[in-house]
C-alpha cells in the first residue's frame, strides 16, 4: 500500500513533523512493506515554516527584529530549495502573542514593525515570491508597523510621520505616501495565509473577535475598531481598494488587510497554500489511504484547517481518509477517526503523545485492508 502521512501539529504535544515520524513509524511496525509518505502540515499559522521546509527543503535564516512591544527579539524566516528560492515568514515569530508576557499585553501599542523587517530580510535575500502565515498575533494594527518597516510613509494632518506605535497611533493618519517601497519588496509577489474569514472592522471583525484574548479591554477594542475603519477610509481613497468587507482581511490583528494594500498580496486559506505548496493533491491522488490529524478534531477542523481540507482533497479523488487525533469531538461520514483520550487516558495522550500516536498508528494499520478500499 501507499500511505500518505500529512497532519498538522497536536497544539503543545507534537510539531506536525513529530506528529508524522510517529504515525509513519507505528505504520511501519505493522507493515513494513507498505511505501509511507511523512507531509508535515500547517494551516498558515503556527508551524507553517517548519512543514514547508521540512517537505520543500531549504534553510532558516534568523534576523534580530523590533518585537511587537518594541523590543529586539530574533526571529526565523525560511528560504526554500527551489529555483528561484519562496521565503516563508510566520508573523508570530517577530510580532506574535507568545512574544509578550500576559501582564505586558498592550494591544493599543503592539506592532508588526518587526514582521516587516522580516519581510524585508527574506526579499533581501533573494526570494521573489514570500508566503506570509497569519495567525498568533499580538497585534492589531492593519499592518501599519509593518508598512513602516519597509519604507511606506504614513503621514498626520502636519506631513509628519505617524509612530510605529500600534493601532492606537492610526486615529492621527492622514495620507500614506506609497512611494518609498523597498525596492526589493517591490519586486516580490506576497501570498498571505490565513486560517480566519475575519472581516477588517465591525462586530466579527479583527478587533471585536481577537482584541480580547491580545489584552484589549471594552473600551480598547472600541479604539481599535474605530482605528481600523479609519485606516481602510485612507488605503480606500489614496490607494483605491475597499478592503473593509474582504474576508481574511481581519487576519492577526488586520495585517491581512496591510499585505493587500501595502504589498499586492493575495489572501487565501492558509490550509490551501501550504497544500499546494507541497504537492499535495497529486501525493493524494497517488495513494490508497491518507492519514491526517491533529491535537483536538472538532467543528474548527473542518472549516479552514488541515483535517478538513485533507479530507475535501481526498473526497474529490476516492482516496480514503483516517484522522488520528488527540481528542475527538466530530464525526464525518466516510472517515475513520481515533482519538488518543479515548483509547489511552488524557493523561498519557499529554504526557506520552509521541508513543501513544506511534502505538494508535499501529493499531489502525492492522485494519489496513479494509480502510484502504476505494469507493
Amino acid at each position: 500500500m501507499r500511505v500518505l502521512v500529512a497532519p498538522d501539529k497536536f497544539r503543545g504535544t507534537l510539531s506536525a513533523a513529530e506528529a508524522a515520524r510517529a504515525i509513519a513509524a507505528g505504520w511501519r511496525r505493522v507493515r513494513p512493506s507498505d511505501r509511507v509518505e511523512e507531509v508535515p502540515m500547517a494551516d498558515g499559522g503556527e508551524g507553517t515554516l517548519d512543514a514547508l521546509l521540512s517537505v520543500l527543503g531549504g534553510e532558516r535564516r534568523r534576523v534580530r527584529v523590533r518585537g511587537p512591544l518594541g523590543d529586539p527579539v530574533d526571529a526565523a524566516f525560511g528560504l526554500t530549495a527551489e529555483r528561484p528560492a519562496r521565503a516563508v515568514v510566520e508573523m508570530a515569530a517577530a510580532s506574535g502573542l507568545a512574544l509578550v508576557s500576559e501582564p505586558r499585553r498592550d494591544p493599543l501599542r503592539a506592532s508588526t514593525y518587526g514582521t516587516g523587517e522580516l519581510i524585508r530580510a527574506a526579499c533581501r535575500a533573494g526570494a521573489r515570491e514570500v508566503i506570509v502565515g497569519l495567525g498568533g498575533s499580538a497585534t492589531t494594527d492593519g499592518g501599519a508597523g509593518m508598512a513602516q518597516a519597509l519604507g511606506i510613509r504614513l503621514l498626520d494632518a502636519e506631513g509628519r510621520e505617524v509612530g510605529s506605535g500600534g493601532g492606537g497611533a492610526l486615529v492621527q493618519l492622514a495620507g500614506i505616501d506609497a512611494g518609498g517601497l523597498d525596492p526589493d519588496v517591490r519586486r516580490a509577489r506576497f501570498v498571505a495565509a490565513c486560517d480566519v474569514e475575519a472581516p477588517l472592522t465591525g462586530p466579527g471583525g479583527a478587533a471585536a473577535v481577537f482584541g480580547p484574548q491580545k489584552g484589549a479591554s471594552r473600551a480598547d477594542v472600541e479604539v481599535l475598531d474605530r482605528a481600523l475603519a479609519h485606516l481602510a477610509a485612507i488605503i480606500h481613497r489614496d490607494l483605491g481598494l475597499d478592503l473593509r468587507d474582504v474576508p481574511g482581511a481581519g487576519a492577526a490583528g488586520g495585517l491581512g488587510a496591510g499585505l493587500v494594500a501595502f504589498l499586492g498580496a493575495h489572501l487565501r486559506p492558509g490550509v490551501g497554500v501550504v497544500m499546494e505548496a507541497v504537492g499535495l493533491p497529486a501525493r493524494i491522488e497517488a495513494a490508497d489511504l491518507v492519514i491526517t490529524g491533529e491535537g483536538s478534531f472538532d467543528a474548527q477542523s473542518l472549516l479552514g484547517k488541515v483535517a478538513g481540507g485533507v479530507i475535501r482533497a481526498a473526497r474529490e479523488v476516492g482516496v480514503p481518509v483516517v484522522v488520528l487525533c488527540g481528542r475527538s469531538e466530530v464525526g464525518v461520514d466516510g472517515v475513520v477517526v481515533e482519538s488518543l483520550v479515548e483509547r489511552v487516558g488524557e493523561d498519557r495522550a499529554r504526557v506520552d503523545a509521541r508513543i501513544a500516536l506511534e502505538d494508535l498508528a499501529a493499531s489502525v494499520a492492522e485494519r489496513a485492508p479494509a480502510l484502504s478500499s476505494r469507493p
